[in-house]
């Protein structure tokens, strides 16, 4: 009897070790992800807060100041006005025209025809290249004031004269043009948004689209009714990922106007890296950044909270 009660016992600690190992050995691989997330993520973050309370010239001494970076901000900055506008302009304009173009194509794509998948690669293909500096550098040279896009527009204007004259657009040097030009980069590089786009569609089962022909619905009737419906919550999740990006836009003004002309495309991101890595002022590049997050935050929460309103759930 004592035999057996030593064996029970013996096999029961020999299973609470073999549990204690199956739960230690996943934690034991997490530690470098905790250790790189705690170093590279968490630190920065607030570390970068701690900065925003002080005048931190990055080539001298760094002294607490509390909110004052903040106030300068938000009362004396004309600057940051100006940027605040242009990044807000470029996220509820940009935002739209991408999802609209991606949900279009990706629309178009869903058909069944001979080919589609060379055309389904053709237009993912400028989003992997969209952030590249070799494309910033074609859409300078398309549309630039003597560009590809102006020569075409004379060429047609000399070729048709029958025809009233199509005025020449100054893209880059406009203040009203050089945002829309910097939207159509962006809506340019819709590809990964249409190949999400294009699953959700493939996904509506083809017998609702039976019924409603049935019933006597087409065409736009079905988009409305049936495919739209169902492909919000895709929606919602698209529109939250390009609201993120265009908020963090940097590439193409950088790169294409420089944040010009008058500050028109100053997008947040730019207007940081200019405080920052420009001016050495990391502690109020700090606290526009926190700023920054927190319009992020706030027209995030609200896109959310709206989608109660129009986002359809199967349940």
């Amino acid at each position: 009897m004592a035999l057996q009660k030593a064996k029970a016992t013996k096999a029961t600690k020999t299973k609470s070790k073999i549990k204690k190992r199956m739960v230690m050995a996943p934690l034991m691989m997490l530690i470098p992800w905790f250790l790189g997330m705690a170093f590279f993520r968490v630190y920065p973050i607030f570390l970068s807060f701690w900065y925003s309370l002080t005048n931190f010239p990055l080539l001298g001494e760094r002294t607490f100041i509390g909110l004052d970076n903040f106030r300068q901000i938000f009362l004396n900055d004309t600057t940051f006005h100006a940027s605040a506008i242009a990044t807000l302009r470029y996220v509820f304009f940009g935002t739209p025209m991408v999802l609209a173009a991606a949900l279009f194509i990706a629309f178009v794509l869903n058909f069944k025809l001979k080919g589609v998948n060379i055309f389904r690669t053709a237009y993912y293909v400028p989003s992997i290249l969209g952030g590249n500096v070799a494309v910033s550098i074609l859409w300078v040279q398309m549309f630039r004031n003597n560009g590809l896009i102006n020569s075409a527009i004379n060429n047609f204007n000399n070729a048709t004269p029958e025809f009233a004259n199509i005025p020449i657009v100054f893209w880059l040097t406009s203040e009203t043009w050089a945002p829309f030009t910097l939207m159509l980069l962006s809506a340019w590089q819709f590809g990964s948004v249409m190949l999400i786009f294009l699953a959700a569609l493939q996904n509506v089962s083809p017998s609702l689209y039976e019924a409603a022909s049935i019933d006597g619905a087409k065409g736009w009737r079905q988009f409305r009714s049936i495919t739209l419906p169902i492909i919000t919550p895709v929606v919602l999740f698209n529109a939250v990922n390009v609201l993120l990006r265009h908020f963090q836009e940097f590439n193409s003004a950088f790169l294409v106007t420089s944040g010009g002309p008058n500050q028109s495309t100053l997008f947040f991101s730019l207007y940081i890296y200019d405080m920052a890595f420009q001016r050495l002022q990391m502690g109020y590049a700090s606290a526009l950044t926190w700023i920054s997050l927190a319009a992020i935050g706030v027209f995030t929460l609200i896109l959310f909270f709206s989608s109660k309103y129009w986002v359809h759930y199967n349940d």
